[in-house]
């Protein structure tokens, strides 16, 4: 297992999650770059399982790389808030947490919210055309829980989404935090509920959102968001709540 553990049924699972993320056409990334985007995948799908030890031999020799590039990917990932360094114990994985996720939430709607806005006054017609693609991308693309490929998918149109909302707000620093939050959301969204999205309708959210923010209508559009992910974290925190009691 690449952790180090005894499942291989999980390590057979990172193997597949790893040729989906990482096409071996993609030259322009470094070693170190696709590593992080291996470990984040099998983080964010909980394949490497939170509060997981990460035993760096077990991931050298399974995923074929030398202990530099190892860990820098990791040194990346510790400053995403993904991994955590423990003084003479090596690394492993951030343990799921009511406090962590409460602030992750309340800092997603207020930092995506003001991005939002920002979008919403400063974005062109162009940006306008690719929150409707992004849409429209997302709409299309089929969920299936059991399916790592069609999930996958509907990781990176739903991901593409929430950034092509923000993008037009042309902050660099505010979209780089945004980005950061919401890998850290979807870890506990897609760990916690692989089920689907119960008795919500995602998809008239996203809608509400996006034709908010193309209509230049700031108050709505926030407004949406704001409740899009205030509701998705309030789902979160119950059913971590129930995982955690014994």
């Amino acid at each position: 297992m690449l952790g180090g553990g005894t499942d291989s049924a999980v390590s057979d699972r990172l193997t597949e999650v790893i040729r989906v993320v990482d096409p071996s056409d993609d030259s322009k990334n470094t070693i170190a770059t696709r590593l992080v985007d291996r470990l984040r995948e099998a983080i964010l799908s909980g394949d490497l399982k939170p509060g997981q030890k990460i035993n760096l031999d077990a991931v050298r020799r399974s995923l074929d790389v030398s202990l530099s590039p190892l860990r820098e990917a990791l040194a990346r990932l510790t400053a995403t808030g993904l991994v955590a360094l423990h003084d003479n114990r090596g690394y492993s994985v951030t343990p799921l947490s009511l406090n962590n996720l409460a602030e992750i939430t309340r800092l997603r709607v207020e930092c995506e919210g003001m991005a939002l806005g920002a979008a919403i006054r400063a974005g062109d017609s162009a940006w306008e055309g690719e929150v409707m693609r992004a849409l429209h991308r997302l709409n299309r693309t089929v969920r299936d829980p059991a399916d790592l490929p069609s999930l996958a998918a509907w990781e990176t149109a739903h991901r593409d989404f929430h950034r092509t909302l923000i993008a037009g707000c042309h902050l660099p620093l505010l979209l780089d935090f945004c980005g950061t939050l919401h890998n850290l959301n979807d870890r506990y969204r897609r760990i916690l509920l692989v089920a689907g999205g119960g008795d919500r309708n995602v998809a008239m959210e996203h809608g509400e959102i996006a034709q908010g923010a193309v209509a230049r209508d700031e108050a709505y559009a926030v407004s949406k968001l704001r409740e899009h992910i205030s509701r998705t974290g309030a789902r979160l925190l119950d059913h971590l709540k129930r995982t955690m009691t014994p």
